[in-house]
């Protein structure tokens, strides 16, 4: 199944993509995507009823509806940095031994087609690939060998950096997080349709030019390792969104580097979830 979170003209609801229409879950008790991931599997079950026999009117069309972030405002928005190694390499950076973490604030979330906007504050902006995994069931020191009882699915994010801020001081957070920074979506895929989310490709075009391309099976922690050490500090809740790292092809490292300017478009592709697709703007 795959949901998304729709822009109505007076609010938001939840939705699922099913085949070629969005359907709207609003009448079926819904308000946002954290009732559904909560909810768990009767809240799916009751979503499944509700597809199968919806209201008229409530059959949309993808092209013709605006989406937000599945999630718009995610609990905690939990990054992994240097989670490749080929990353790693081409950032000079030692292979980690212990997962490396920041976060991003939810004022930095977008949704599919929403403009990153390039703030004045940066003049090395860049794009990064990720593979996102989305908590339905939360906890407090979650073992390796659970982590599947807590996934509820998967999604796509574009953990958008400015580099210069990023090299001006040790903590990377302000970096990351300027308001767009942080496309999510289109949808979340739920766990059911993955069976190993360690195997899929992803990739990041720029302007329809392939620039990083890579398999989630190169993670260097996978998502047990981390479900298990992000856990053993402080407790996932439902909603909660990982973003597992990004492959090598990122911008700064290139020579020479390619920073993300206006008129750009970011159309990051991962294998059984889709595509998140944002144009570049400069700020007014």
């Amino acid at each position: 199944m795959r949901l998304v979170t729709l822009e109505r003209e007076n609010y938001s609801e939840p939705g699922v993509w099913w085949n070629d229409e969005i359907i709207g879950l609003r009448g079926a008790g819904f308000t946002n995507m954290l009732q559904v991931v909560a909810g768990g599997a009767d809240a799916l079950d009751r979503v499944e009823r509700w597809i199968y026999n919806p209201p008229s009117g409530e059959r949309l069309d993808p092209e013709r509806t605006t989406l937000l972030s599945p999630i718009p405002r995610p609990p905690k928005l939990i990054c992994i940095g240097l989670n490749y190694r080929d990353h790693a390499a081409e950032s000079n950076s030692a292979i980690p031994d212990v997962p490396t973490v920041f976060s991003k604030f939810h004022t930095a979330v977008i949704g599919h087609r929403h403009p990153i906007v390039l703030p004045k504050d940066t003049s090395k902006p860049d794009y990064e690939a990720e593979f996102a995994v989305v908590i339905g069931r939360g906890g407090r020191r979650i073992p390796e060998a659970s982590w599947r009882e807590h996934v509820f699915g998967y999604t796509i994010v574009n953990d958008v950096s400015a580099r210069d801020v990023q090299a001006a001081t040790s903590q990377w957070m302000l970096s990351k997080t300027f308001d767009t920074f942080a496309p999510i979506g289109p949808a979340i895929v739920t766990a059911d349709e993955i069976e190993d989310p360690h195997t899929l490709d992803l990739s990041l075009a720029l302007n329809g030019e392939v620039m990083q391309s890579s398999n989630t099976r190169n993670l260097i922690f996978g998502v047990p390792k981390l479900i298990a050490h992000l856990s053993s500090v402080f407790t996932l809740e439902p909603g909660d969104v990982i973003a597992t790292g990004t492959p090598a092809g990122v911008g700064f490292a290139r020579k020479p580097p390619r920073w993300l300017k206006p008129g750009d478009e970011c159309r990051v592709r991962i294998e059984k979830i889709g595509e998140l697709v944002n144009p570049v703007v400069a700020e007014a």
